[in-house]
């Protein structure tokens, strides 16, 4: 691959690990950033004319489910990725429900070859922290760190047994390796689609209580306590959920935590409309729920935006309500519902945002992005905080179109994404 000398002029140049934010531009040679102030631009290949722009660094999302190996009629490696570089995102990390699990070093280790041979992005993966996913048998934690894995999650389930999951926080303190919690009560929250209230009453459901979440997140941050372990609370959806994780960090805990766009912009309510489409698990919560999450996010409770990304195919989200799966796709509308339910109406500050979705979720999982730094790879999202554009799920890169957002107008997008100098994305060019 030939990577031209480009330079980026006029655009605002953001970099939250410093609290950097200038008008200025950006020289980019032998796939890292060369000059960050007044480049000459007389010998680049290249000029991207960023006026009126953000030139930001390449997103982190460190929660996408790209179902490789097992399901490629709902999404793989190579469309995931398109997908997340059409969003503004230079790397991810993938969770490890896939089939087979990402259980040992083998499937970890495809996961991540694929990545390099297919990723338009940087593909980090986690690993789970049970064989199968099953909550029995803890897997080779150790060789799975030293193969790769960012982060351990049994996603998509919770570990019930107390002495398997203290077993796993001890491990991942010693590998100091965060534990990343999807919190969900099997036992307490056995069946429903949606959040048990008002609205999944109307439809005939029976609802999936807030409780059955915070039970976990109160469980599991008493776990990191107890072990020194770094805990990463995924999701996060309830106002008690949001407080819990508050009280535990300002007692010292090494606790983090994410929020995912569509627990930030929609709520319960949402299911009349969309039906099968607005099924997400944990699901979309009430308007008070809302507010906690952007609360969390403003005050610095919640460290990170994630998207949770889960493609599914239209067949199987037309089944009825109880058997359609869970999970929608959010890479592509991600940088929309921040600027437009976050940014522009001034509950979120431009830099917190940016940090949100790059350096801090990078930092969570160790991953070498979110910096936009002299010297440092020349992974660069460029957005444009004004652009207005109505969400056609028919344009998604993704395989999938289940999304609760079409025809939704939002304002902001990223406009071109690059990962080591190279452009992966741009919306001006035919093939996007």
């Amino acid at each position: 691959m030939t990577f031209l000398k480009t330079f980026i002029k006029n655009g605002t140049v953001i970099n939250p690990d410093t609290a950097f934010i200038q008008t200025t531009n950006v020289l980019i040679e032998d796939e890292k950033i060369m000059r960050i102030g007044d480049a000459q631009h007389e010998e680049a290949e290249r000029v991207i004319d960023a006026t009126g722009l953000l030139v930001v660094p390449g997103l982190v999302d460190i929660h996408v489910h790209f179902r490789e190996p097992g399901f490629p009629q709902k999404e793989t490696i190579q469309t995931g990725s398109l997908a997340a570089a059409a969003g503004g995102f230079s790397a991810v990390v993938c969770m490890p429900n896939t089939k087979p699990a990402i259980d040992t070093v083998e499937t970890l280790t495809y996961v991540l070859q694929t990545g390099k041979r297919h990723g338009a992005v940087k593909v980090f993966s986690s690993a789970a922290m049970t064989y199968g996913i099953e909550g029995q048998i803890l897997t080779d934690m150790e060789s799975l760190r030293k193969a790769g894995a960012v982060t351990f999650t049994d996603d998509g389930r919770t570990v019930m047994d107390p002495g398997i999951l203290y077993d796993c926080f001890c491990k991942a303190a010693e590998l100091d390796v965060p534990i990343s919690s999807h919190c969900e009560d099997h036992r307490f929250v056995t069946s429903g689609s949606f959040n048990r209230g008002k609205f999944s009453s109307l439809l005939g459901d029976p609802g999936i209580p807030a409780l059955g979440e915070e039970l976990i997140i109160a469980r599991d941050i008493l776990f990191a306590e107890e072990t020194g372990a770094r805990l990463h609370i995924q999701h996060v959806s309830t106002a008690r959920g949001v407080q819990l994780i508050r009280e535990a960090k300002a007692r010292g805990v090494r606790v983090t935590a994410e929020a995912a766009p569509h627990h930030f912009s929609i709520t319960d309510e949402q299911a009349l409309l969309s039906g099968t489409m607005a099924k997400v698990n944990p699901p979309l919560r009430t308007e008070q729920d809302v507010e906690a999450v952007v609360q969390g996010l403003s005050e610095g409770t919640l460290d990170a935006i994630a998207t949770d990304h889960a493609p599914h195919t239209i067949a199987e989200k037309s089944h009825p309500l109880e058997r359609a799966p869970f999970g929608l796709v959010g890479l592509e509308t991600a940088v929309g519902l921040t600027f437009t339910k976050l940014v522009h109406p001034g509950k979120l500050q431009l830099m917190d945002a940016i940090s949100k979705l790059t350096i801090n979720p990078a930092n969570i999982m160790g991953l070498p992005a979110g910096r936009l730094e002299e010297g440092h790879a020349a992974d660069i999202a460029i957005i444009d905080p004004n652009k207005e554009w109505i969400v056609e799920p028919d344009t998604f890169h993704s395989k999938s179109r289940n999304t609760p957002f079409s025809g939704m107008k939002l304002k902001g997008k990223a406009v071109l994404t690059m990962v080591n100098g190279n452009i992966v994305y741009d919306e001006n060019s035919p093939s996007g």
